[in-house]
């Protein structure tokens, strides 16, 4: 009995068995699904931020968190980071094209989470 999309180890035609604890595409999937990692990727949907900004913006994460966050995002291939050689160093955060194809269904689901809440606190 066959239950949504199965995938298949990578030694079989190059998928994944994200079902298996140690697939690498499920750590990505924590990685965006993550409390923060969702946000971040929202956030740098319009505009590539430094750090002070994306902690400004996220209201509640740490800066701890932030860092994190952004770590794996970055070792997941789904944003870049820059850092420009001044003193103290500015560092700027901006998506992948990747980054860029998983995020905009997160601001999309996003949005029609906003939309149908709006309209259930009008009734």
């Amino acid at each position: 009995m066959a239950v949504g999309v199965q995938f298949t180890r990578p030694e079989n035609n190059g998928r994944y068995d994200v079902f298996h604890t140690n697939c690498p595409a499920r750590e990505m999937v924590d990685h965006v699904t993550s409390r923060w990692g969702i946000w971040v990727l929202i956030s740098l949907q319009t505009n590539d931020l430094r750090f002070f900004e994306l902690r400004d913006g996220i209201q509640g994460i740490s800066e701890k968190m932030l860092s994190q966050t952004l770590r794996g995002l970055v070792d997941d291939g789904l944003i870049w980071r820059r850092v420009e050689p001044t003193t103290p160093p500015q560092v700027t955060y901006g998506l992948t094209e990747f980054g860029r194809d998983v995020g905009e269904p997160l601001a999309d689901l996003f949005g029609r989470i906003t939309t149908r809440l709006a309209a259930r606190l009008e009734v």
